[in-house]
This record gives structure tokens, C-alpha cells and sequence, in this order.
């Protein structure tokens, strides 16, 4: 029986592994050296295939020195959200199994549902370094100048009742945190339903829209905006006493493509551990993370009410106890923390 013939595409996806794996090793080590031979050992290649990964990252934008008896050091990672520089860098399964990457877009949302209802596969990524009409939860606009932050929206295709959707934007509030949180921003909270903030500042925020039947999801898409390398004098003046980015918090600069395969990861990482487990463990480390649950909250809105946060519902619904002793359960709204209880 004849050997299977590796395909044009396999070759490509074993190059972006190895790639992976060079960078992920080059990483590790920070600012040390890394010796040839320990790379090939990991690669289990020759050194002649790992001149070629080196001369492929190299080609992608990655600034790696050479020094005669030590090896391989990492000195600088592109600051550009192309697929070029994101994948090598991803050790997520399906989510950026495809990376759309835009200059400029109107929304990454609306781009990924076109490409969702032109029959995209679960996992694919919308990416744009700026957006002209980004926008949030209720309907506002999400502005971040260009070069500045990650905006991008995945394509979703769980297999879940359109009921249980909102379990999805908790699942990504969590992994948005604990991205915040590996990347240097350890104060990293979840402000209910799917804000992402530092001691009430707020560094990223996320929105998930559905198209669906009344029994199913035909896709969702989860869009993502984490503000990366603002200073206090990008943000509008209004916005100034109530934002924050990475830089800020941790006083390092650091590449936006690290950034979106970090947050892609972790994103991955909640999304099967739901699928698998179901949302107790998701809800469990939601409650957590929250900065809401144990405050004093107003909630605007049509109805508003006023109350102490107690919980999470099993539905993400916020469970709100009022002055009078009465259990509210509150889907949407704006939340506004008061005081700790």
C-alpha cells in the first residue's frame, strides 16, 4: 500500500508548528540565548531545517540574533496583527486556525458575521488595527487609536440553545482576564457581564452577538477590544478616570500580536473546558475574578434597581438583593459599583 503524500497544506500548518515551537522556546528564555542543539533536539530536526524556521521567523518580522557558541536570543517581536506574526505565536487549536487581517474595518463584528454566513469555520479570527465604527455592549462605539490595541472578533460555532448564550460572554470575560493577569496586569478583574477592569479602570471590553433559530446558534461571534499600548493621553478626557491598557498597568510595552495569541489561547482554554464540563467551572471562576459580586451596585436601565450583588445565576444572570429583601435577577444593563459590602 502506498505512503500518504504530504499535501502543499500539511507542509504549511508542520512549518507553523515548528515555528511555534522555536519562538515559544526563544520566549521562554527571555533574554538568554538559546543553544542550536537544544532547538533541533526540540524540533527533532537537522540543523539545516532549523536554519530554515529561523530564516521563516526572521522573514515574518522577528528580530532573533546569532552568536557563535551560544546560539538563538529573540531581541524583537513585530508589532503587527497579521497572520504572518500572530500564528507562529499561538498555541491554540481551532481558534486562529485562519486570521482575516485588515488595515482598516467599519466593525471586526460584522466582517466575521459575513464571513460566518459565507460558510467560515469555527475558530476563524477577524483582526484590524483600527475600526471606524467598533462598537459595545447597548450600542456604543469602541474607539482606540491605531496601533494601539487588539480589536478583533472570533467566529463561533457552539453547540448550544440560543438560551444558553450568554454563558459564551462569561467564558470570554474570564479568559480575558486571566490573560490580563498572565501578562502582567495582576489586578485584573470581571465587572459583571463582560468588562475587563483594573481597580475601576477599564482595560478591556467584550461583545457577542448571535445569529440564530429559535432552537439553535447558527454562529456566534465574540468581538474583543483590549487596549494594549494607550497612555493616559489617548484616551478621551472623559474617559481618562475610567481607563487603563497594559502599558499602564505593567510599565512594559508589549507586541500586540503576543497580545491577541494570549488572549486567543485562554479564550480556547474556556470555551472547551464549557463544552466539555459544562458552566459550573466557568461560573465558578467568574465569581472569582468579579469586582461586582460583594458591592452595593446601581443598575440603570429601563427598570432601575438598586441592591447588594450576591451572585451569579446559572444562566449569567446577576442575582441583585434589594433594600426590601427581594431577589432580582438582572440580564442587561449598566452596572455601577457603590461600595463594598
Amino acid at each position: 500500500m502506498p505512503s500518504p503524500v504530504a499535501t502543499a497544506g500539511d507542509s504549511h500548518w508542520t512549518d507553523l508548528r515548528q515555528d511555534a515551537i522555536v519562538l515559544a522556546l526563544l520566549l521562554e528564555c527571555a533574554d538568554d540565548f538559546v543553544a542550536g542543539g537544544v532547538l533541533c533536539d526540540k524540533l527533532d530536526v537537522p540543523r539545516a531545517e532549523l536554519l530554515k524556521r529561523i530564516d521563516s521567523l526572521r522573514a515574518r518580522g522577528y528580530v532573533i540574533h546569532t552568536r557563535g557558541g551560544l546560539g538563538y536570543r529573540l531581541v524583537e517581536i513585530p508589532d503587527q496583527l497579521g497572520e504572518a506574526q500572530i500564528a507562529p505565536l499561538l498555541a491554540s487549536g481551532e481558534l486562529g486556525r485562519k486570521i482575516h487581517h485588515f488595515e482598516e474595518l467599519e466593525s471586526t463584528n460584522d466582517e466575521a458575521h459575513r464571513l460566518a454566513e459565507a460558510g467560515a469555520l469555527h475558530g476563524e479570527v477577524v483582526v484590524a488595527d483600527f475600526q471606524t465604527r467598533g462598537r459595545g455592549r447597548r450600542g456604543r462605539s469602541w474607539v482606540a487609536p491605531r496601533g494601539k490595541a487588539v480589536t478583533f472578533s472570533v467566529v463561533l460555532r457552539p453547540a448550544i440553545p440560543p438560551v444558553r448564550a450568554p454563558e459564551i460572554t462569561i467564558a470570554a470575560a474570564v479568559a480575558a482576564a486571566g490573560a490580563a493577569r498572565e501578562m502582567g496586569a495582576a489586578s485584573a478583574r470581571i465587572k459583571w457581564p463582560n468588562d475587563v477592569e483594573c481597580k475601576g479602570r477599564k482595560i478591556a471590553g467584550l461583545l457577542t452577538e448571535l445569529r440564530a433559530e429559535p432552537d439553535r446558534v447558527r454562529h456566534a461571534v465574540l468581538g474583543v477590544g483590549f487596549n494594549v499600548s494607550l497612555q493616559m493621553h489617548d484616551f478621551p478626557e472623559e474617559l481618562r478616570p475610567v481607563a487603563t491598557s497594559l502599558l499602564l498597568e505593567t510599565g512594559e510595552r508589549q507586541p500586540r500580536p503576543l497580545v491577541c495569541a494570549r488572549l486567543l489561547e485562554h479564550v480556547e482554554e474556556w470555551l472547551s473546558l464549557h463544552e466539555t464540563e459544562g458552566f459550573g467551572p466557568v461560573a465558578d471562576r467568574w465569581r472569582e475574578l468579579s469586582s461586582t459580586l460583594g458591592r452595593r451596585v446601581r443598575i440603570t436601565g429601563a427598570d432601575p434597581i438598586e441592591g447588594d450583588a450576591v451572585d451569579l445565576a446559572e444562566d449569567g444572570a446577576l442575582l441583585v438583593r434589594t433594600g426590601r429583601g427581594a431577589l432580582v435577577r438582572v440580564l442587561a444593563g449598566d452596572v455601577e459599583h457603590c461600595t463594598l459590602l
